[in-house]
C-alpha cells in the first residue's frame, strides 16, 4: 500500500488553534473524501518517546492511498488547489513522503 507521510512545522506567527480547526473543518474532511485516499490522519506531535526537548516537528499527517495513480488525478482537483493554498498559509516548509508497505 501507497501511503504520503508529511511533516511539518508551523509558519511563525501562526495560531495552533486556528490551523488545528481548519484541519478539522476542512483539511480532514475534503482529503477523507478523494477518491484514492483510504484514511487521513492529522497527528500533534506531543513529545519524544524516551527523550527530551521538543520533536522535530509539531505535525504529521498520514494519507492512506487506495491508488497512487489515482491520487496524482485527485492532485489536479480545484478542492485539492484550494486546501493546498490554505494549507500554505499555516505550515512552514513541509517534507513529502512516498511510502510504501515491506
Amino acid at each position: 500500500m501507497d501511503c504520503v507521510i508529511v511533516l511539518f512545522n508551523l509558519k511563525e506567527g501562526a495560531d495552533p488553534a486556528e490551523y488545528q480547526a481548519w484541519a478539522r473543518r476542512r483539511d480532514l474532511v475534503e482529503v477523507n473524501r478523494l477518491p484514492s485516499v483510504d484514511r487521513f490522519r492529522v497527528l500533534r506531535s506531543v513529545g519524544l518517546l524516551g527523550g527530551t526537548g521538543a520533536p522535530p516537528y509539531e505535525y504529521v499527517e498520514v494519507i492512506d492511498l487506495s491508488s497512487m495513480e489515482k491520487f496524482g488525478e485527485d492532485m489536479q482537483s480545484p478542492v485539492v488547489g484550494e486546501l493546498a493554498s490554505e494549507f500554505r498559509q499555516f505550515a512552514s516548509h513541509p517534507v513529502f513522503i512516498h511510502c510504501q508497505d515491506l
